[in-house]
Formats: C-alpha cells, structure tokens, sequence
C-alpha cells in the first residue's frame, strides 16, 4: 500500500527534519482510516471547544447576482439561523459562495486558522461588517441614513446587502446584490471596513491534553472563555479512581472563571490511565467567530447569538515509569495540513510507527508531526499509547473558498432550496445579540494514507519544540 523511500531518525539533531517520502494508491485504506473502533473517543483536531450547532437554514434572505466562468447566477444572500446543541440560537452569514451549505449539517466554532479565514488577509474587515450591520445594528432606519440608501431598508435588503458585501472580502468575488437598496449598502460596507482582529473563542481550555506522573498535579489547565462563569465535570470514573480536578492549592473545583486555573490530581497509587474533564456554560458567542462543518459544507461566520451552551475538554495521561505523552492536534490552513503534536512527559523515550516510519520523542520533549492532506480531505484515525490512552482526531480539511466551476463543468449549486420566510422576515427575533505501553508501544497504529489522493505524494515533517511547549 505504501513505501517508504527515504528516512531521518527522529531523534536527530536540527528543528525541522524530512522524515518520510510515502507514495500511496488511491483510497485503499478507507476502511482502516474509519475504523477507530468502539473504544476511541469522540474528537477532532481542534478539540470541540466553543459551540457546536445544526444549521436550520437561510431565514432572513434576498437574492444577490454572482458573475463568473458561466455567465450570471442568481443566488439567495442572507442571514442563516443554527440551534445550538444544549440550548440557544446563532444567526451567520455563509463564506465560500459556491460551497453548498448542506441542510441539518452539523458545525464547531473554530480558529480562523482553520478555515480560508486564516489565509485571508481580509478577514477582519468581514468582522468589522459584521459589527457594524445587521443584525448587530438592528435600526433599519440609521443604517439605511448611515449608508446614503434612500427609501430605508428592509430586513431581507440588510441581510442580503451585508452578505454581499462580506463575499466580496472572503471570497474576492464578483456578486451584486440585486435589490438596489442592498447593492447600496454592500457598497457602503465594502467602502468602509476596516481591519479588526480576531474575536476569542466563546470558551477553549489551554492546554488541551497534560501529562505526568501518579502523586502529581498535573496542569496547569487554563480557562479562557467570556462568560462570567463555568462549571467543571470531574472525570466520569473520579469516584473509583481517586482523580480529583483541583486549584493550585490542591482544593477542589466545580466552578471556574475566565483565566482560572486547574489541575488533575492523580493518586500516589494509580496505576497507569488517562482521564478527561469538561468545562461548560452558557454565554454570547462573539461577533465573527468561525463555525466549520464535519460535511464541507459552506463554512458560516457570527453575526448574532443568544445565550447558548458552550463547553471544552481537557484530557490527562499518567504512569509511573516509561513514557507518558500527551496528545493533541490541530489544522493548519496556512500550511495546509494537519499538526500532531506528543510531549513525553516520561522517563523513558517514547516511540512509535506512523505510515511504516518509526520515531522516538525522547523523555521530557515535545515534538510535532506535520501530516499534510489535499484541501477538502477527511481524515479519521485514533491514536493509542499506554495507560489505555486512545484519542481520535476526524475531520477535513476546508481551507480555501472555491472559484469558478465544479470538476464537471457544471455550476455548483450555490445554498440550494432556502426556507422560506414571510414578507416580514423574522421579525423582532432577528437581533439574538439583543436577548439573552512500553517504550516501544506503538503509539500511532493502522493509520494509512488513504486519506491522501491516488498516487499522491505526501511529506511527513517532524519538529522538535520545547518541553513545555503543548501545540
């Protein structure tokens, strides 16, 4: 299936080593890469933290022209709405015109980094449209005076004005709003924006996987969230196996605010395991925060949220003798691939085998794996180490917004069927911001490079960080 062509030992000197040249062919191993098993934990790269929400579909809407290859396209423009899993309500614009937004799919709030927002050096004027059109300016009558539009505006004029204008930064497109009082705001709005910086995440835990020995207190885990509260859920087994999540003076924690910190404290007689905590509440999600599919459908930014259930997760791995390592991921858009990054938190060097390569991260070093994929890609494995340590990264790569025409010659549908809304729209509602193993364990296992095109070739690039660094 695969063959290694070249090969640098991991433990070599220097911070950026070549380790493996892997040719592969075609989608072989799909059935290897979904078989995580029933074991593995649910995750993804980017850990879930934040808001997870089901798009509900187009409500408040008007249409909007998109010049290109084929000619015109009519297309609708407007403010989709998201129920969010453990209460509230979201309302976004999409980004990536000609991506479909595919109905009931499911989305996470993300990183810009991990969207065609991370590469685009005008992402932060979408923000500042954001911020300063509807639904976050909800007088129809001011904004209409704001933005020299004569005889007012609408709600479905607003939607799809401020629509319009955030395509023309995210995506460099050709699009006109076809209502002339919208195309005259997407005009003010091009006109006027200016760069603002990236919002925080609605709640994230930092870092997202720690390491250590029994007796320690392993952390620290930093809390970083806007809301004026959140709870912590101890792990599921804290009753059997003593582990307790506690401050820094070793008392226990249920509550947490914004910058708190909190640790795993492991019995001096645990034997080798892991454990994970949960940090949840219920606040706003910040204007302009990304939100990125499990499917590709089109990748939807804030305009507007509710108070809505937002949680995080930190996990903890622990053993008395060899290696300990903790695990995380993420996706890098800028250099489109997915970072796998193990800290040996143990005293013996830590080894294992990925795409038929071994490497070794020796005792108290960090080192990243930097796997790279095909934009739109999925990729789906489980990686295990000791102590029954199994944590699952699944995802895609959705870094770039498509241009011009689909493979087939064909126009790509755009939103496909939008609900329909009333002459009204949705009414005083449309505002929500205004309511409320040994050392030669494997630790990496099964995992091929079917996720890569047919006869693809992918390089594997290893970096040494610092100990204390956690990616």
């Amino acid at each position: 299936m695969f063959s290694a062509y070249s090969v640098l030992p991991a433990t070599g000197r220097g911070a950026v080593r070549l380790a493996a040249v892997t040719m592969v062919s075609g989608l072989a191993a799909a059935g290897v890469l979904a078989g995580a098993g029933p074991a593995a934990a649910d995750g993804t790269a980017q850990g879930r933290d934040g808001a997870t929400a089901t798009v509900n579909g187009l409500k408040v809407y008007g249409t909007a022209v998109l010049d290109g290859a084929a000619g015109e396209q009519e297309v609708p423009a407007g403010l989709f709405e998201m129920s969010v899993e453990g209460g509230g309500t979201l309302q976004t614009y999409g980004v990536d015109v000609r991506t479909p937004t595919q109905e009931d799919a499911r989305y996470h709030e993300v990183p810009w980094s991990g969207t065609s927002l991370g590469t685009n050096p005008h992402a932060g004027r979408v923000r500042w449209i954001l911020q300063n059109s509807y639904p976050q300016v909800n007088d129809l009558a001011a904004l209409a005076k704001k933005a020299g539009v004569r005889g007012g505006l609408t709600e479905q004029d607003a939607a799809a004005g401020t629509q319009v204008a955030i395509w023309r930064y995210s995506d460099d497109a050709e699009v006109r709003a076809a209502d002339p009082q919208a195309e005259r705001l997407a005009d003010y709005l091009e006109k006027k924006a200016r760069t603002l910086a990236e919002p925080d995440a609605s709640l994230t835990l930092d870092p997202p996987a720690v390491a250590g020995r029994p007796g320690e207190r392993l952390g620290p885990v930093t809390v970083h969230t806007g809301a004026g509260g959140a709870t912590v859920t101890p792990p599921a087994d804290a009753a059997t196996s003593g582990v307790r999540i506690v401050d820094g003076d070793g008392k226990a924690v249920t509550s947490v605010t914004d910058g708190s910190q909190v640790f795993f404290d492991i019995p001096d007689d645990a034997p080798a395991g892991t454990a994970e905590l949960t940090v949840q509440a219920s606040t706003t999600v910040p204007v302009g925060r990304a939100f990125a599919s499990e499917s590709r459908s089109q990748t939807q930014i804030l305009a507007g949220s509710s108070q809505s259930a937002v949680s995080a997760s930190a996990s903890a791995v622990w053993g008395a003798r060899g290696p300990v390592p903790a695990l995380s991921a993420a996706e890098d858009c800028a250099e489109g691939s997915l970072d796998i990054t193990a800290a040996n938190e143990g005293d013996e060097m830590f080894a294992f085998e990925l795409v038929g390569t071994e490497y070794g991260i020796a005792a108290g070093e960090t080192r990243t794996v930097t796997v790279p994929l095909q934009e739109g890609q999925s990729y789906d494995f489980t990686i295990s180490g000791p102590g029954g340590l199994e944590k699952r990264f699944a995802g895609v790569l959705d870094c770039r917004t498509r241009t011009g025409e689909s493979e087939d010659g064909q126009s790509t549908q755009i939103l496909g069927e939008p609900t329909p809304v009333t002459a009204g729209g949705a009414g005083a509602d449309v505002n929500l911001a205004e309511t409320g193993g040994s050392g030669v364990t494997p630790l990496i296992g099964g995992i091929a490079l079917g996720l890569m095109v047919a006869g693809g070739a992918t390089l594997l690039v290893i970096r040494r960080k610092d100990a204390g660094t956690r990616g």
